[in-house]
């Protein structure tokens, strides 16, 4: 298969889709019953799941932007799984809401983390189809395949998800929390 259409598009259509999925977030959030500190208070699993399915898909969103530029080729491969990446993305006001008001629930947090572990292989799976047809660029710590953070990634997300399974159901919240810290902070980035 050969090119099917300029990065910018694929990126344009990316970034729209990304922007919709974060505003319908906030959409999803619960009303209190009494707007007070304390009806706000109760809401908190609600806050805590919003903002932790914000900024994991903003840093998802800022790693691709940043590295974007260093694409040369798309394929049909990095279109269908961009696709499907977007789709697995566009449950995350869904699986967010289920997890906001059922915060101990295994099923809910479960299908969370099914969500977020399909992001992250679906993202790795853009990664390899760029760099078969872009040898030569460097796209940074991200995109880089095997890498010990990628690793260190995939791990707290299944641990998480193992532990929501068995023991504690929150686990799989407090995973992707501890993992945004791993990957946004701790991790290198590579700018070349």
């Amino acid at each position: 298969m050969g090119e099917t259409m300029n990065k910018e598009r694929l990126a344009a259509f990316t970034d729209a889709v990304l922007a919709i999925i974060m505003t319908i977030l906030v959409l999803e959030l619960e009303k209190p019953k009494h707007v007070s500190l304390a009806g706000l208070w109760d809401l908190r699993a609600n806050f805590f799941a919003y903002t932790l399915s914000f900024f994991w898909l903003g840093l998802m969103w800022s790693t691709h932007h940043s590295n974007w530029h260093k694409v040369k080729k798309v394929t049909d491969k990095t279109v269908a799984y961009s696709l499907i990446m977007l789709f697995l993305a566009s449950l995350f006001p869904y699986t967010t809401s289920l997890v906001a008001t059922n915060f101990y629930n295994s099923t809910a947090q479960v299908f969370y983390g099914i969500i977020i572990l399909g992001v992250s292989f679906s993202n790795m799976a853009i990664s390899n189809s760029l760099k078969a047809v872009n040898p030569s660029a460097h796209f940074g710590w991200l995109y880089s395949i095997p890498n010990p953070a990628i690793i260190l990634d995939i791990v707290i997300k299944i641990i998480g998800l193992i532990l929501a399974m068995v023991v504690y159901p929150p686990a799989m919240i407090y995973a992707i929390f501890i993992d945004i810290f791993v990957v946004a902070f701790a991790s290198p980035r590579v700018n070349q």
